[in-house]
């Protein structure tokens, strides 16, 4: 009996921890990362104290919820920047992430958040240099505008994240040709390549009957 209790809560333990990282993955996608931890407890059906004793703090749930899509986001980065060409590199960057981010809004709230003591930090600030590097090597080239600041980037990942349509995969559309206005925005010479198909949306917009 003895030998047996043990294992009984390490699984429970387990159980109750996966329950509440699926559970912050829904809420966080769907309504972004102001949901409050007790609305995370009740959808995991686990009590506030089983929440906070697994996650002391919303930034330590944010980093491990979303740890394999900050990890994809690390691995976009390090592709874009071996390219041997910085502004292939740099436009392959940007369709990925922008399509990344439009699959999973939680994952664009948690890459965007500079939410303090986060326990990634680290790895954001490592994707942020590295971004520079491969945008001042694409500046160097001649490729990308002078002008560009990383901040340019930044806003156009903000802009992203505002795409909300009925359909995931009208709303991966949509981000695609964004994406592909925005680095024609971003060319130092454009030359104005075809675009991805446009999204419906100003008939999704109409009010129905």
């Amino acid at each position: 009996m003895d030998d047996g209790l043990p294992h009984t809560l390490r699984s429970d333990a387990l159980d109750n921890r996966e329950r509440i990282l699926e559970a912050a993955r829904v809420l966080f996608s769907a309504e972004g990362l102001d949901v409050p931890m007790r609305e995370i407890a009740r959808r995991a059906e686990v009590g506030p104290a089983t929440l906070y004793r697994r996650f002391p703090t919303k930034q330590a749930l944010v980093a491990e919820a979303f740890a394999d899509q900050l990890r994809a986001c690390r691995t976009i980065v390090d592709e874009g920047c071996a390219d041997p060409d910085p502004w292939r590199g740099l436009c392959l960057v940007i369709e990925k992430i922008c399509e990344l981010h439009a699959r999973d809004r939680g994952f664009t709230e948690a890459f965007l958040s500079t939410l303090p003591g986060a326990p990634d930090v680290a790895g954001r600030e490592y994707t942020v240099r590295a971004l520079a590097g491969l945008a001042r090597r694409a500046q160097e080239a001649g490729r990308l505008r002078s002008d560009f600041v990383l901040d340019d980037l930044i806003l156009v990942l903000m802009a992203n994240k505002g795409i909300n349509t009925r359909s995931a995969a009208t709303q991966v559309m949509a981000s695609r040709r964004f994406a592909a206005l925005a680095i024609q925005a971003f060319e130092a010479c454009p030359r104005h390549a075809p675009l991805p198909p446009a999204a419906r949306l100003a008939s999704e917009a109409q009010p129905s009957a």
